[in-house]
């Protein structure tokens, strides 16, 4: 058995469905089980008509018109999607009449996308005479707590799934599982979502929970690469990375998968693989607990833009083991999440989003140090073998030293796979390029 997984851009039309059941016709002797994310931006319109209805408009013109055409493009029945389509417009009357949507029911409105996407995926391989059967997550025991927005699966979900699906990987049941991602039910019965990252954990929980050969992830690159291509056009494939550098990677600017995905397969040891959609005898890269082979220096090169540096000083402070403790909780009085830190006993320096509101965390770190901001930066980050630290920051730094590009703050995680370095925001892309070359060439 094997898991594939289809976000939202793979499914966006009746061309791409095509596409996306032409590679589950390929690997169905593998027994696929298949997760889909909505159809393309359907997600983002419920949250458009959403504000429309509270504004005291009922609108689904634009997703019922995506569906309906989309439907009668692959020649499909969809009296499943209109049963759906009414049910979305009777919760929008709903929300126009209060003038309000809580998190339980933006979660309720957006599940609608994924539905209605498994229906019209499921229907379409039926009439290419391809055995499958649509699954709401909670059908196949998806149970989750009731964080609405940010949901996290309940531990019964390890056996819950076995429990629906077994009949499936011994060969009882022959239909292809399509099966939701993003969604789940609480214990009430109330559906919820699994935040960012949502369809990626349900792919990687369904091949945990069922010891699965491995899990596929489909996007439109052959795998991770060495850097985002729009920056080195030369950026090539990395066959094989480690759940722990792949946490980084996502962590860090890098789009492939939700860190919140690797907790379950790190549990079971299943591997994943990234896979090109357009590309389908490459083998992409294969995501593994440990290297089967000779560790890299480097396996890639990430960043992430517009961060801003919070430096916090307080000779007050020398030797009092509360200083850390002290600013970490006024972090945590506002919400404020810390990406990269640095630290001595009298400064920190660490940075955060910088769209982030900080007058209230500056105010009451204000109190007891001195508190500057930096705007405007970029933290680019190596996933490396930080034991050959020394050598690769060596070559690293020259290179940068060489292109006049100077580095303001340095930090290597405790992961021991990644070193970061900020820059400004204007630097980012050249660090990026002047690293790429310095590694890979």
């Amino acid at each position: 058995m094997i898991v594939m997984k289809f976000g939202g851009s793979s499914v966006a039309n009746a061309e791409r469905i095509k596409h996306v059941a032409s590679i589950i016709k390929a690997y169905k002797d593998k027994k696929p089980v298949v997760v889909l994310s909505a159809m393309g931006d359907t997600t983002d319109n419920l949250l458009d008509a959403a504000d429309k209805a509270v504004a005291g408009t009922v609108d689904i013109a634009g997703v019922a018109k995506l569906h309906e055409d989309t439907a009668a493009e692959l020649g499909i029945d969809i009296g499943t999607i209109k049963d759906l389509l009414d049910e979305l417009k009777t919760l929008l009357t709903g929300i126009s009449m209060l003038k309000e949507i809580s998190r339980r029911s933006r979660d309720y409105l957006v599940s609608f996308g994924e539905r209605m996407s498994v229906r019209m995926m499921a229907a379409y391989l039926q009439s290419e005479n391809i055995s499958a059967k649509f699954y709401d997550a909670w059908d196949i025991g998806f149970i989750s707590d009731s964080n609405y927005m940010s949901a996290e699966l309940l531990d019964e979900v390890w056996e819950n799934i076995p429990q629906h699906l077994n009949s499936y990987k011994n060969g009882t049941d022959v239909a292809i599982p399509i099966v939701t991602g993003f969604i789940a039910k609480d214990k009430k019965g109330n559906i919820t979502t699994l935040g960012r990252g949502g369809s990626d954990l349900t792919a990687t929980m369904i091949g945990a929970a069922m010891n699965a050969e491995e899990v596929q992830t489909w996007k439109d690159v052959d795998g991770i690469l060495t850097t985002d291509p729009r920056i080195v056009k030369e950026a090539r494939t990395v066959p094989e990375v480690t759940y722990e550098e792949a946490q980084e990677l996502a962590m860090f600017g890098s789009q492939v998968l939700h860190p919140r995905s690797m907790v379950p397969v790190r549990k079971s040891g299943t591997p994943v693989r990234v896979k090109n959609s357009y590309n389908i005898e490459s083998n992409g890269t294969l995501i593994v607990e440990t290297h089967s082979g000779k560790v890299p220096p480097v396996c890639a090169i990430t960043s992430v833009k517009h961060v801003a540096i919070v430096d916090i000083v307080s000779n007050r402070m020398l030797g009092a083991c509360g200083f850390l403790a002290h600013i970490f909780n006024n972090f945590l009085k506002w919400n404020i999440s810390i990406d990269v830190i640095a630290t001595s006993e009298v400064s920190v320096s660490c940075t955060v989003n910088g769209n982030e509101n900080l007058d209230g965390l500056l105010e009451d770190l204000g109190k007891a140090c001195d508190v500057s901001v930096r705007r405007n930066k970029a933290i680019v980050t190596v996933i490396c073998d930080a034991a050959h630290s020394s050598a690769i920051l060596a070559s690293g730094f020259e290179a940068l030293a060489d292109e006049g590009i100077n580095v303001q703050m340095i930090s290597q995680g405790a992961s021991k796979v990644n070193i970061s370095v900020i820059v400004d925001d204007d630097e980012s892309d050249r660090t990026v390029r002047v690293l790429h070359k310095a590694y890979f060439d």
